[in-house]
């Protein structure tokens, strides 16, 4: 049975979290979905090497960044900005160590899961010497996916050796559908950044799912997911922010869910909003989605969990908590009875 079903792990977050304290994160995250997919969190707040392409700096294997004026950019060695990486990334996983053991859940089979960029996102947010997005050279993007494959799938089995637990990676590739539709901007009018073929999102994909060699995530929030080239690819879940699923996504959700793999709601907002909802209402806006499938609700059960919409940094950790733990609860309803929601 796929880790991204229930009972393993019918909820979790999707990687970002408020604040700059990671213990204080670790804590909360393990105690609200320890029994579901408890995940290493994000913490942006810290600034350079603590966000999604920043925390790339301490996973890519013989590829190094540095920041510029517009973000990070390949560098030809090891600085700063790569040993800030990867300080922070060890305080994450001390952090995520501890309150795995305070909890008991060491060598209890739960799942974790870490999240990395996906490849096509890394290669469009880095920068190449010139200025030029790494997603315009072919010979860049293959390396850049080489060395995170390999990064990731080290930092997944070391963190799965640290805790005595099954690990699984979520690549993040929010930009995926902008690379595929021709939508990325160049450093000029002048230069635009030509679409991403298909078939070679495919193979990156391939690289990265094959090296990390258990069940793997492909998290995008934005609109136009590429339902197709995902069914063939290698992912055994995909989560989604529902708000931005259209009439014609909901085919792709199908075929993807009748293949036995899983389909992660993002129903719980953000943003703390003024009437916090009821585990009953977030649970009715899952089935609000899966009643649109064609199948009954309790053919789905084992595959769709539930997450935010997307990451939680820009919340509050009064609503972060609350949004993960509101999460876990309607997978839980949805799960054990969908049919009385």
């Amino acid at each position: 049975m796929s880790v991204f079903a229930h009972p393993f792990a019918t909820a979790s977050g999707v990687g970002s979290w408020p604040g700059a304290a990671p213990r204080e994160a670790a804590e909360v995250v393990v105690g609200e979905l320890g029994g579901a997919l408890a995940h290493l969190v994000e913490l942006p707040a810290r600034g350079v090497g603590a966000d999604l392409l920043g925390r790339a700096g301490a996973l890519l294997v013989d590829v190094a960044i540095d920041t510029v004026p517009r973000g990070y950019r390949i560098a030809a060695r090891p600085g700063a900005v790569t040993r800030r990486a990867a300080s922070l990334l060890d305080e994450d996983l001390d952090a995520l160590e501890e309150a795995w053991e305070t909890a008991g859940l060491r060598g209890g089979g739960r799942v974790v899961k870490v999240q990395a960029p996906g490849p096509i996102t890394l290669a469009a947010g880095l920068e190449l010497g010139g200025g030029h997005r790494a997603i315009t050279d072919a010979g860049a993007v293959r390396d850049l996916a080489a060395s995170l494959a390999e990064g990731v799938a080290a930092h997944r089995a070391a963190l799965s050796r640290r805790l005595d637990t099954p690990v699984v990676v979520q690549f993040d590739e929010p930009t995926l559908p902008a690379a595929l539709g021709g939508g990325l901007t160049g450093v000029t009018a002048l230069t635009p950044v030509a679409a991403l073929d298909a078939a070679v999102a495919t193979s990156l994909f391939e690289m990265c799912t094959e090296a990390v060699g258990a069940d793997a995530l492909l998290h995008c929030c934005a609109p136009q997911i590429p339902w197709d080239l995902l069914q063939r690819s290698g992912f055994r879940a995909v989560s989604v922010d529902a708000a931005a699923l259209r009439a014609s996504d909901l085919d792709g959700i199908a075929a993807f869910v009748e293949s036995g793999r899983t389909v992660m709601l993002g129903v719980v907002g953000v943003d703390g909003p003024a009437r916090r909802p009821s585990v009953e209402e977030v649970a009715a806006a899952v089935v609000a989605v899966t009643d649109r499938l064609g199948f009954g609700r309790a053919a789905l059960r084992e595959r769709i969990g539930v997450t935010p919409r997307c990451g939680l940094a820009s919340a509050t950790p009064e609503w972060a908590r609350a949004a993960i733990g509101l999460a876990r609860k309607a997978a839980e309803a949805f799960a054990e009875d969908p049919d009385a929601i």
